[in-house]
C-alpha cells in the first residue's frame, strides 16, 4: 500500500458521519459560536463606544462640577451673610462709640467753658441761625459793629452771619450784667473769700455742716496763699547772683511749679468736690504746720501719700496683674492717695514743698520738730 492510499484511508476515517441528534444541535449552536469566536470589531463600533463612554464621563464631571459650584455658592452666601452681620455690628458699635465720644467731648467743652466763664454752646438741634426769632429785635450792621467794638470784642468771627453776631452780642450783654464772683489777689486767684491770719487756725475735726466746710475751705485756701506769698517774697529778696545761679533758678521753678499744681486743689475747694478721706489728712498737715510741729505734719503727709502698707507698686499704673497690687491702696487707713491719679500726686507733693518752706520761714521752738 502506497502513501497516497494510507492518507486517503485516514481522511475517510476522520470524515465519518455524525449522529442526527448531534447534527441538529450543532446546527442550532453554529451562529452563536460564530458570534462568540468573532476575532474583530468594526472601527465604527469602537468609536461609538468611546463616544458613549466619553459623554457619560463628561456628564458625570458636569454633575460634580455643578454640585461643587452649588456648595461653593451656598458657602459664599453664608459667608456674605456673616460678613454683613459683622459689618452691621461694627457700624452699630462705631456709631455708639462716636455718639459716646461726642457726648464726652461736649461735656468736656461745657466744663471748659464753664471753668473759663464762657457762654454755653447752643444745643445741636437748635434751629437755623440764618433767621431771627419772632421775639428777637434786629440791629443794623453798623450799630452792631460799634456795640461789639465798645465791648472790645471782634465784630465778626469766622463763618459768622448777621444773626449769629447779633446773638453773640446779646450773650455778651447778658454776661456783663450778671454779677461775676470776685477773685482774690493772692498767688492763686480764687473766689473763696480770704480770712485773716488770726482766723486761719485749722480745727482738728472735720465740720459736719455746709457753712463749716465752706469756712474750712476758706481757711485752707488762705493758708496756702499766705505760704506761697511768703515764699515768693523770700525768693525776691535774694541777691541777683543767687537768682541767676542754677540753684536759684531751680528754687524759683519749684515755687512756680508748686503754685501751679495747687490750683486743682483750690478748684476742689471752690466746688466742695473733695473726698473726706483726703480732706482730713490735709487738715492734719496744716494743723500740725500751724503748731510748728513739722515732723508730725510730715508723718501725716507720708500716711496720706504712701499709706501705712508697704509700697505695692512702683509706678502709677502697671499693665499686668495690677489688681492685687492696687487693692492694697484702698484698705482703710492704709490708702495711698498719691497713687490715685497724677493731679492728686502733684498737689500733695506741692503741699510737702510748702511744708518744707514753712519750717524755714516759721522755725519751730523744738529743734526735734525740724524735718531732715
Amino acid at each position: 500500500m502506497d502513501f497516497a492510499s494510507l492518507m486517503a484511508k485516514e481522511i475517510s476515517k476522520a470524515k465519518s458521519p455524525a449522529t442526527p441528534s448531534s447534527t441538529s444541535s450543532g446546527s442550532e449552536q453554529t451562529e452563536p459560536a460564530k458570534t462568540q469566536d468573532k476575532k474583530y470589531v468594526r472601527r465604527a463600533e469602537l468609536e461609538a463606544a468611546r463616544i458613549a463612554a466619553y459623554n457619560a464621563e463628561q456628564e458625570r464631571l458636569q454633575r460634580e462640577r455643578e454640585e461643587r459650584q452649588a456648595q461653593k455658592r451656598k458657602l459664599e452666601e453664608e459667608e456674605a451673610e456673616r460678613q454683613r452681620e459683622r459689618e452691621e455690628k461694627r457700624r452699630r458699635l462705631a456709631e455708639e462709640s462716636r455718639k459716646k465720644r461726642e457726648e464726652e467731648e461736649a461735656a468736656k467743652e461745657r466744663e471748659r467753658r464753664k471753668r473759663l466763664g464762657l457762654p454755653e454752646l447752643p444745643p445741636a438741634g437748635e434751629k437755623d441761625e440764618s433767621t431771627l426769632g419772632e421775639e428777637e429785635v434786629d440791629i443794623p450792621d453798623e450799630e452792631l459793629n460799634q456795640k461789639l467794638r465798645d465791648l472790645k470784642e471782634p465784630i465778626c468771627l469766622f463763618g459768622e452771619n448777621h444773626v449769629a453776631r447779633l446773638r453773640r452780642y446779646r450773650r455778651l450783654v447778658r454776661r456783663s450784667m450778671t454779677p461775676q464772683p470776685k477773685l482774690t489777689d493772692g498767688p492763686i486767684p480764687t473766689i473763696l473769700e480770704p480770712v485773716s491770719e488770726v482766723d486761719m487756725k485749722i480745727p482738728t475735726a472735720l465740720p459736719k455742716d455746709a457753712d463749716g466746710r465752706k469756712f474750712l475751705f476758706r481757711q485752707l485756701a488762705s493758708y496756702f496763699n499766705m505760704v506761697l506769698l511768703e515764699w515768693e517774697r523770700a525768693l525776691a529778696r535774694r541777691d541777683v547772683s543767687v537768682k541767676q545761679s542754677l540753684t536759684g533758678r531751680q528754687a524759683y521753678n519749684a515755687m512756680v511749679q508748686s503754685r501751679e499744681n495747687l490750683k486743682p486743689l483750690f478748684r476742689k475747694f471752690e466746688k466742695n468736690d473733695i473726698d473726706d478721706t483726703l480732706l482730713e489728712p490735709i487738715m492734719e498737715i496744716v494743723h500740725k504746720a500751724q503748731l510748728r510741729r513739722y515732723v508730725d505734719a510730715n508723718d501725716a503727709y507720708l500716711r496720706v501719700s504712701i499709706g501705712k502698707a508697704a509700697w505695692p507698686i512702683g509706678v502709677t499704673m502697671v499693665g499686668i496683674h495690677e489688681r492685687s497690687a492696687r487693692e492694697k491702696l484702698h484698705q482703710g487707713d492704709q490708702q495711698a492717695h498719691i497713687l490715685s491719679d497724677e493731679i492728686t500726686r502733684k498737689f500733695l507733693q506741692s503741699i510737702k514743698r510748702c511744708l518744707s518752706f514753712a519750717q524755714t520761714r516759721w522755725p519751730p521752738d523744738d529743734q526735734l520738730q525740724i524735718m531732715g
